[in-house]
C-alpha cells in the first residue's frame, strides 16, 4: 500500500524512459518530454538507465503518489506495473515505444498531449496481467526462438535505430541464423502433453492477437492465456511463418498449434533458459509457470462518451 504523506490525487509522478522508442531523438519524443515538464500536476522523473525504472517507481510509491504515469514502450509499462502490483497506486500511460500494444489495446491515444489528459482525467479500469514464475508480462512471454530474436534485434537497433521495420528485419535475420527446437512437457489446466517446438509463445493480450490474425482472442478476453507452438519443421519454414505473421495469413493447425487455459506449466530438459517478456529478455530457472493475475492494477483509460458501452 502507498504511504499516506498528505499528498493529493493531483500529485502525479511520471517515470519517463528516454531509452524507449527512438531514445528521445524524434520531435515527437521531445514534444512529449516538454509537455510532461510543463504540466504543474506532474512530477517528472527520468531514470539514468532503463534498469533503474523499477527503483524509481518504488521510490515514488513510498513517497505517496496516488498515480504513477509510465512514459515509454511496453517494456517500460511492464517494469512500472510490476512495481505497482499489490499497491493501490493507479497507472497512467503515455505511449512512447515502437509498438505500444498495451496503450493501443486500452484505447489510449498515441498523441502525447491526449495521452497525458487521459492519465490525469481518465476513468479507472482494472488491468489483468500475465505472470511467469512471478514476473509480470502485459502482452506476451515466450521461450525459444523469440527470445533469440530479441538478442539480434538489440544489435540492429544499435546500428539502425528503433523502428517497426528494424524490428521485423530482426525476425528475418534471427530465423535465418538461429534454430534450436525445445523438447517440452506442457501442462495446461492439468492436461499434459509432450511437445517439440522451436518456440512456446504465451499471449495475454487480445489486442495483439487481433493485430496479427491469430485465434485465441475470445479465450484471452475470458481471462485465459493462449499458448502458441510452432511446428518443428526447420528454419526456412519458421522464417516463412514469421513472414506470414507480418503480412497476415497464418492458419491454426498448419502454422501453429494453439492451447488455451488459465494455468500453464512448461518443463524443459535444461532448467535455466532465456525468457522474453514484452520485448525484454531475462534468464529464469524452470519449470516455467504461466498464469493470469486479474485486477492486478487500476489503469487510467479514456472516459466513455454517452451511448458508449463495454
Amino acid at each position: 500500500m502507498a504511504k499516506d504523506t498528505g499528498m493529493t490525487q493531483a500529485s502525479v509522478c511520471v517515470i519517463f524512459n528516454q531509452a524507449s522508442g527512438k531514445k528521445g531523438e524524434t520531435a515527437e519524443a521531445k514534444r512529449a518530454e516538454q509537455l510532461l515538464r510543463e504540466n504543474p500536476r506532474l512530477d517528472l522523473r527520468i531514470p539514468r538507465r532503463p534498469s533503474a525504472v523499477t527503483a524509481e517507481v518504488e521510490k515514488a510509491v513510498g513517497e505517496g503518489f496516488g498515480t504513477i504515469v509510465a512514459a515509454g514502450g511496453d517494456g517500460t509499462m511492464g517494469a512500472v506495473v510490476s512495481a505497482l502490483v499489490s499497491t493501490d497506486v493507479k497507472l497512467g500511460i503515455v505511449p512512447m515505444g515502437t509498438f505500444n500494444f498495451l496503450a493501443r489495446g486500452l484505447g489510449i491515444p498515441e498523441d502525447p498531449a491526449e495521452a497525458i489528459d487521459v492519465a490525469l482525467n481518465g476513468e479507472d479500469a482494472p488491468l489483468a496481467v500475465g505472470e511467469v514464475n512471478g514476473h509480470v508480462f502485459l502482452n506476451n512471454a515466450s521461450l525459444g526462438a523469440y527470445a533469440a530474436v530479441l538478442g539480434v534485434r538489440e544489435g540492429i537497433y544499435r546500428r539502425w535505430g528503433r523502428s517497426r521495420i528494424a524490428a521485423y528485419w530482426s525476425v528475418i535475420v534471427a530465423m535465418l541464423t538461429i534454430y534450436r527446437p525445445l523438447s517440452m512437457r506442457i501442462t495446461v489446466d492439468g492436461e499434459a502433453c509432450q511437445v517439440r517446438s522451436p518456440m512456446a509463445f504465451v499471449a495475454s493480450s487480445a489486442y495483439q492477437l487481433e493485430q496479427y490474425g491469430f485465434d485465441g482472442v475470445d479465450a484471452v478476453r475470458e481471462g485465459k492465456l493462449a499458448l502458441f507452438l510452432a511446428p518443428d519443421s526447420g528454419r526456412i519454414m519458421l522464417l516463412w511463418r514469421a513472414v506470414k505473421i507480418l503480412f497476415g495469413g497464418v492458419r491454426r493447425d498448419v502454422d501453429y498449434r494453439l492451447l488455451v487455459g488459465r494455468d500453464i506449466l512448461i518443463e524443459t530438459k535444461r532448467g535455466r533458459r532465456l525468457v522474453a517478456r514484452d520485448g525484454e529478455k531475462q534468464s529464469m530457472d524452470g519449470p516455467f509457470h504461466f498464469c493470469i493475475r486479474s485486477n492486478a492494477v487500476t489503469v487510467k483509460v479514456p472516459r466513455r462518451t454517452a451511448g458508449t458501452t463495454g
